[in-house]
């Protein structure tokens, strides 16, 4: 089922067209917000519910389209699985979106760049020079293969495809309520957690196979490991910063740093090293960085599953 999700990910990618389970989900969050806040005037309380409220909405409905499926036949029941966790993945638009980039500053076209990176970062990215592009560039893919790939992949191989789809949902929801303004400081504090622990294990999971991946695509083998070692904790959150430290190194240059967003400067400590100045080419460098791990990731987590099948079976 991994491996057919993971197949047509790579043809299909996201159809805007088609009705997105992840985009219900996230319209689902966004009215139980408001219903939510109606009732409870703690905002804490508030929050608490919406998660309450989404997770089992996800649950019920995922299971309902499995089952359901199922019960047709066992083939249904596997297509349908196959389509949920195809959803969960968006290793595709990822790609997609950072080479769009690329291309946009291989043609000299920095105002297109910063336009285009803006599409998939948090960050004010009118005031990025063409060096600022590419490093936030190369984060959000370094970022996003956890939450785009591998900690769906993690879920879905550890729980299966409704597991996967539980994950997208806190992920969701963490991006929609986890930050720090007045607005979202308390009522989005459960979600914010929930996703750091979603998140726990496929983050530095991501950054040991990100190492492994730049040995096997002869990258800076020996940097990535020293700066994923040294820098992986250097960051706000608490799982960004592996995947990002091991890309850094690997890459030869440093990332993190100050940044303005929603008109406010924050500043963030570097992750990296400055062997290399930042160059277009080194964005596509980061995408054979996130399928090599894809595969590895798949590939060793398959293999451990097997191994305590296997055990298990004996015993």
């Amino acid at each position: 089922m991994v491996a057919a999700a993971l197949v047509m990910d790579v043809f299909l990618g996201d159809p805007r067209w088609f009705p997105h389970p992840v985009r219900f989900i996230g319209w689902f969050a966004g009215v139980a917000e408001e219903k939510c806040r109606s009732i409870f005037r703690d905002p804490g309380r508030a929050g608490a519910a919406v998660v309450f409220s989404v997770l089992l909405a996800t649950v019920l409905c995922g299971a309902a389209v499995i089952h359901g499926a199922g019960w047709l036949s066992p083939l249904a029941g596997n297509v349908c699985s196959v389509i949920l966790l195809y959803f969960c993945l968006a290793g595709k638009d990822l790609a997609a979106h950072s080479r769009a980039v690329y291309q946009a500053l291989d043609a000299d076209d920095l105002d297109a760049a910063r336009g285009r990176v803006g599409m998939i970062v948090g960050r004010d990215t009118s005031v990025l020079g063409c060096r600022g592009v590419i490093r936030a560039c190369v984060e959000s893919v370094a970022e996003n293969t956890v939450d785009g790939i591998t900690a769906p992949l993690f879920w879905a191989v550890m729980i299966g495809p409704l597991g996967a789809l539980v994950y997208k949902s806190i992920n969701t929801m963490d991006s929609m309520f986890g930050y720090r303004d007045e607005r979202y400081a308390d009522f989005g504090r459960i979600a914010a957690r929930l996703d750091d622990a979603a998140n726990f294990l496929p983050a530095r999971l991501t950054g040991l196979f990100m190492v492994a991946a730049a040995c096997l695509l002869g990258l800076r083998c020996a940097d990535s490991w020293r700066v994923f070692r040294r820098d992986r904790l250097n960051h706000a959150s608490p799982n960004a910063g592996h995947a990002e430290a091991a890309v850094a190194g690997a890459l030869g240059i440093r990332l993190g740093g100050d940044g303005v967003y929603y008109g406010r400067l924050v500043r963030k400590p570097d992750l990296g090293i400055d062997v290399l100045k930042p160059e277009p080419g080194l964005i596509l460098k980061a995408n054979s960085l996130m399928t090599a791990t894809t595969v590895l990731f798949v590939i060793v987590l398959f293999a451990a599953r097997v191994g305590v099948s296997l055990l298990f079976f004996k015993t």
